[in-house]
């Protein structure tokens, strides 16, 4: 591939071409830098963009004299007269909020003012990336209106908007230039492992809420949009680097690094090339929640202790049953069997701090080959490539170790004025990463058999009994037998057995997680603005195609791939009308998906601008969404130890098969032998909802049962209501947004059991006889003959959800800049219709947003400073339901450019002074982050 760039290089460089460079810098009015400033020649399509010492290299082949435009957010435009080739030029732009006139694309897919949006959108720039006072650009993004971050890992944060977040956020897109940074296999952004560098991105848009319309079936609740800078208007080598620490109770204060470099050519005007590079590790958070996942107050002296970050002690069964199988194998008298209480017991499990080295690494590469064959932006074709590897911690049903994961993705694009063309490839390998569940499972089981362990259990418990022992102590003293000799952490025979069972892939003696998955895709969008005059018509249109390969450890495909595919189609009108002053947009969507039918996505939006200097917009908006159930929610076939998780397409079903073993007496009564086989239709057509199994087992009532009675998933559909007002009064900006959702067919999850023999029918009469099946699903439940599965589902209840947004910025006094956004959030579920339905809101019915901060303080100087804080809510997941507590959370900045060495120093913190807090019950708290960060711009 080097061999080809260069040759590329040299051919290109090899012809010469009539062009006119201009160099210049811009400034404000107090001769400080414009950092992020547009220049742009006037009757050509040639540009280029400010560096942080607002400079700029300007490449054009209009012929002398030509005008230039140069623009800026905050700033009002300038025009400015070019005569000359040697022409030094410094532009300096006037104080104005523009803010509201910036442009953006994603809203409609083409070119139109924040302040004519017809939805509500975030935009972060340039300028807002310098003055961030968060660590990185992305986690910045918090700190935008409608975000709620939810914190995994050092290395793994997701963004949610509007509602229902969860760190796996199927519903919520993110694209880096044009491609889905979704996984192939979970089809949920992993945050930014392979997005963009910060200092290659030229803008982030952030449309919160339903926009399949126009971007399909993920674009759910929102889509954020990273768009990197072009080779050909913003050249050099740029870098950074970064120094810090973090300090957390349970980890202590660890350093971490960050460091990037980016190298940007226009060989010509036909030809360009970038390059990045950058590279984070630190110290992840320690999660050290021992809290029991089910029971509130419950600790570690439990017998049937399950602590949030202990893994092992799943492994859990009734004494009193163990007590019965050594009474039949002549272990112990029968009469014994009657000190035993009848409940149950777990296994000791190990804390998750001892089943990683909690080390967080994120490396990102990327290169991009531009070529515009008429030299200017009428054609542009584009070949990048985009490669992200690292380790992280992943929280789904249970918690997952990301160890020396890969994703690589590969485009090649065309595009021009008004349309492109593109297709690309996303392919990821799981390399060396585990479930940390399993991984304390087998782990104990390497160095003793559950069998061997709760015999040993039982036999010493009904010992310390006969020796006067009081429950308490006999409990206390049957686990010391049991637990003598086990493997320690630190210990040479506890790193064998943790090599060996995370380098096996089955559940039965690992934990690894294999996966080989990817995802082809291609879309496409003309705009006839230049050929249809009456009104702005787009057409566009996407193919996807699954191909899932976790070799059977995660998917139903241990056989081969699953492939599977889904496509979709869309045309938008846009009309302005009353002057320009009125401005209607429709578009609709019809997508389809191997194992659905066609769904249609309409949107129609009005948006009027009033006043005599038409800066006061009121929108409204209605539009349907929908969503596609994901690669889990049709073909996972997982082991999560508890249950198994089993999606429900058709063909997935049969596809599930496991063998488990009943007791001897048991088979021969009902099912003729000591094995079962089952699949996953068991799990549909003959379970109880595990909540009724639950009613069972507290009252010991069979008019408690109830069937399970599932139809298959199905996508999931939104109508989105929303109105919205912007407008600029004197330097005050204004942004006011209110939302209502209603959705149909909710996906969730809901937990069955699926008995081993017998058929499950409501309310079985225990009095039924053996030929009973009813009778004989009842005997399985009670006798621990059954398999737990969690299915993927929709309830029939509807959900509603409402949402308000207010943001205000306003400078305050002379540079001095202040902000603050306000968003309230909830949603209305009728449990009592659906008892066993998670809805998962996860979202504070408050937060609340501030900065303040000055970027010309003194020469060279500025700082900002951000706070946001947020109730408290209910976390509901498939691991751990909970309440996350409200936090505050303060971050500060000060930066100072260094002209001489043409660099900008930062330093900051984040989470100043405040306590720790939780953004994922199950995750680790985060606590304090400093950092000193040197950006050299030559």
């Amino acid at each position: 591939m080097r061999v080809y760039v260069l040759f590329l290089s040299l051919f290109f460089c090899s012809i010469s071409f009539a062009q006119t460079a201009v160099s210049g810098s811009v400034t404000d009015n107090n001769n400080q830098p414009i950092p992020g400033a547009n220049i742009k020649v006037i009757g050509d399509s040639n540009g280029a963009i400010t560096d942080n010492e607002g400079k700029f290299v300007l490449n054009s082949k209009k012929k002398l004299p030509f005008q230039i435009e140069v623009t800026a957010l905050g700033f009002g435009a300038k025009k400015v007269m070019v005569s000359s080739n040697s022409q030094k030029l410094v532009v300096k732009l006037s104080d104005e909020e523009t803010k509201l006139n910036e442009i953006v694309v994603s809203a409609s897919r083409t070119p139109e003012r924040v302040l004519e949006s017809p939805v509500t959108i975030e935009r972060m720039g340039i300028a807002d990336i310098k003055k961030t006072a968060s660590a990185t650009f992305y986690e910045g993004l918090e700190n935008l209106k409608e975000v709620q971050m939810n914190t995994s890992s050092l290395t793994f944060k997701s963004i949610n908007t509007r509602g229902f977040a969860t760190v796996a956020n199927v519903r919520f897109m993110q694209l880096v230039d044009g491609m889905d940074n979704s996984s192939p296999l979970l089809n949920f952004v992993i945050g930014n492992m392979i997005g963009v560098s910060e200092i290659d991105v030229q803008s982030v848009e952030l449309l919160p809420g339903a926009s399949s319309a126009l971007y399909g079936a993920n674009a759910f609740n929102g889509i954020l949009f990273m768009n990197s800078k072009s080779p050909f208007t913003s050249q050099g080598i740029r870098a950074y680097a970064k120094y810090g620490q973090t300090s957390q109770k349970a980890a202590g204060v660890n350093d971490y690094v960050d460091y990037g470099i980016r190298m940007a050519k226009a060989f010509n005007p036909y030809f360009a090339a970038k390059a990045n590079f950058t590279f984070m590790k630190g110290t992840d958070w320690f999660a050290t929640n021992y809290d029991d996942k089910t029971v509130v107050g419950r600790d570690r002296s439990h017998v049937n202790y399950d602590g949030i970050n202990v893994y092992g002690d799943e492994v859990s069964t009734n004494i009193k049953g163990v007590g019965n199988s050594l009474a039949s194998m002549g272990l112990i008298p029968a009469s014994a069997v009657n000190l035993l209480p009848s409940y149950n017991v777990s296994r000791t499990g190990y804390n998750e701090v001892d089943l990683t080295d909690n080390k967080a690494s994120n490396t990102k590469i990327d290169f991009s080959l531009h070529f515009r064959p008429f030299g200017n932006e009428k054609l542009e074709m584009i070949w990048q490539s985009k490669f992200g590897f690292g380790n992280a911690v992943y929280q789904g049903a249970n918690r997952y170790y990301l160890n020396n994961f890969f994703m690589q993705q590969h485009k090649l694009e065309f595009k021009g004025k008004n349309f492109f063309l593109r297709g690309y490839t996303t392919t990821e390998d799981g390399g060396n990463s585990y479930d940390m569940l399993f991984t304390g499972i087998n782990i104990n089981r390497k160095w003793k058999s559950d069998s061997q362990w709760f015999g040993q259990y039982a036999g010493a418990y009904v010992q310390a009994t006969l020796g006067g022992m009081t429950p308490e102590n006999a409990h206390k003293a049957a686990r010391a037998v049991a637990d003598t000799g086990r493997l320690l952490p630190g210990t040479a025979a506890f790193k064998s057995a943790f090599d060996q069972v995370t380098n096996e892939a089955s559940v039965l003696s690992g934990s690894k997680l294999v996966d080989n998955s990817r995802i082809y895709h291609s879309d496409a969008n003309y705009n006839f603005k230049d050929v249809i005059k009456f009104a702005e018509i787009q057409v566009g249109g996407s193919y996807r195609a699954y191909q899932l390969n976790s070799h059977g450890r995660i998917y139903t495909d241990a056989n081969g791939p699953i492939n599977y595919n889904e496509y979709g189609a869309y045309t938008q009108l846009t009309k302005k009308l009353m002057d320009d002053r009125l401005k209607f947009t429709g578009s609709i969507r019809y997508d389809k998906s191997k194992n659905f039918d066609g769904n249609i996505s309409p949107r129609v939006s009005l948006v009027y601008t009033g006043g005599e200097s038409r800066k006061h917009n009121f929108r409204a908006s209605f539009q349907t969404g929908f969503r596609n159930p994901s690669t889990q929610d049709q073909y996972i076939g997982f082991n999560v130890g508890s249950a198994i998780l089993l999606g429900s397409a058709p063909d997935n079903l049969p596809r599930f098969k496991e063998t488990l073993p009943v007791a001897t007496t048991v088979g021969q009564l009902f099912a003729g032998g000591t094995t079962v086989n089952i699949t996953g239709l068991n799990a549909y057509n003959n379970s109880y909802t595990a909540a009724s199994v639950a009613a069972l087992t507290a009252s010991g009532n069979p008019a408690l049962l109830k069937k399970t009675n599932l139809a298959y998933v199905k996508p999931e559909e939104v109508k989105a209501f929303e109105l919205g007002y912007r407008s600029v009064i004197k330097d005050l900006s204004i942004d006011i947004n209110g939302y209502y959702n209603i959705y149909n067919n909710f996906i969730g999850n809901i937990n069955v059991v699926a008995p081993l023999y017998g058929r499950a029918q409501d309310a079985p009469n225990p009095a039924g006889g053996a030929t009973d099946l009813g009778t004989q699903s009842l005997h399985a439940l009670q006798n621990g003959n059954y398999r737990a599965f969690q299915l993927y589902t929709n309830t029939d209840v509807e959900i509603k959800s409402l949402g308000f947004g207010l943001g205000i910025a306003k400078k305050v006094y002379k540079d001095f800049e202040a902000g603050i956004n306000y968003n309230y959030a909830e949603f209305n579920f009728d449990q009592s219709k659906d008892a066993s339905f998670e809805a998962g809101f996860n979202t504070p019915k408050h937060r609340i947003k501030a900065s303040f901060g000055n970027e010309k303080l003194f020469k060279n100087f500025g700082f900002n400073v951000s706070g946001r804080w947020n109730s408290e809510y209910l976390w509901q997941s498939t691991m751990v339901d909970g309440i996350i507590k409200s936090a505050t959370v303060i971050d500060a900045q000060v930066n100072y450019l260094i002209p001489q060495l043409k660099s900008t120093l930062k330093i900051g913190a984040a989470n100043i002074g405040g306590k720790e807090y939780i953004q994922v019950l199950g995750a680790g708290a985060i606590g304090q982050q400093y950092f000193a960060s040197w950006t050299i711009n030559p």
